[in-house]
């Protein structure tokens, strides 16, 4: 059984920086790609960035280049979200995904497996 659960989240001033981790298992993830997701209040949940571990290639939504980084430790089975330079409009719950297939999408549909989500708000 597929667990992904998120934790890191939480409330900073703008231009703080905060790390999301998602804690993995029952899931070869070495394999394919997995995410993490973004979605505010009244809107849809959007793609913030995916990695293919087994080579290391990321991706990110234009709103989130230069200022998040997506990275994997394969030993703790765990993927992160580092975010630096936050902005108010970053404020949604964050959501980690995994694919069974790698579609190389940040497309939420395009993902089979979620975790419950952890809360980060920035204040102005």
């Amino acid at each position: 059984q597929v667990q992904l659960v998120e934790s890191g989240g939480g409330s900073v001033q703008a231009g703080g920086s905060l790390r999301l981790s998602c804690a993995v298992s029952g899931y070869t993830y070495s394999s394919s790609c997995m995410g993490w997701f973004r979605q505010a209040p009244g809107k849809e949940r959007e793609g913030v960035a995916i990695i293919w571990s087994g080579l290391g290639e990321s991706l990110y939504a234009d709103s989130v280049k230069g200022r998040f980084t997506i990275s994997q430790d394969n030993a703790k089975n765990t993927v992160y979200l580092q975010m630096n330079s936050l902005k108010p409009e970053d404020t949604a719950m964050y959501y980690c995904a995994a694919a069974e297939v790698c579609r190389w999408s940040l497309l939420p549909t395009a993902y089979n497996y979620w975790g419950q989500g952890t809360q980060v708000t920035v204040s102005s």
